[in-house]
């Protein structure tokens, strides 16, 4: 078994932040991934991360669309990492 991540980020038109920001945690996917963790950043930027436990790396897997026309300055950018090390906090670190 193999751990991909999608991650999944999105520029949004001045000052939509808030909203494309909403948009992407109201999102609802095919299935549930093991971990989803979504962050904003400055120029109204929206990512979104998810974890998936598959058998084959390169297998299709649920994702975010695109946003409505007008909502984002570009196309969404999608990358995807397959899982080659984790490292934990060890005592007292966490």
């Amino acid at each position: 078994m193999s751990v991909v991540a999608l991650m999944w980020e999105a520029r949004a038109t001045e000052g939509r932040g808030a909203e494309l920001l909403e948009w992407a945690r109201a999102q609802v996917l095919a299935r549930e991934p093991l971990r989803r963790e979504t962050f904003r950043a400055g120029g109204d930027r929206v990512l979104v991360i998810t974890w998936w436990e598959t058998p084959d790396p390169t297998a299709d897997l649920p994702e975010l669309p695109e946003p409505a026309a007008g909502a984002v300055t570009r196309p969404v950018h999608r990358w995807r990492f397959e899982s080659v090390d984790v490292s934990l906090p060890g005592p007292g670190h966490g």
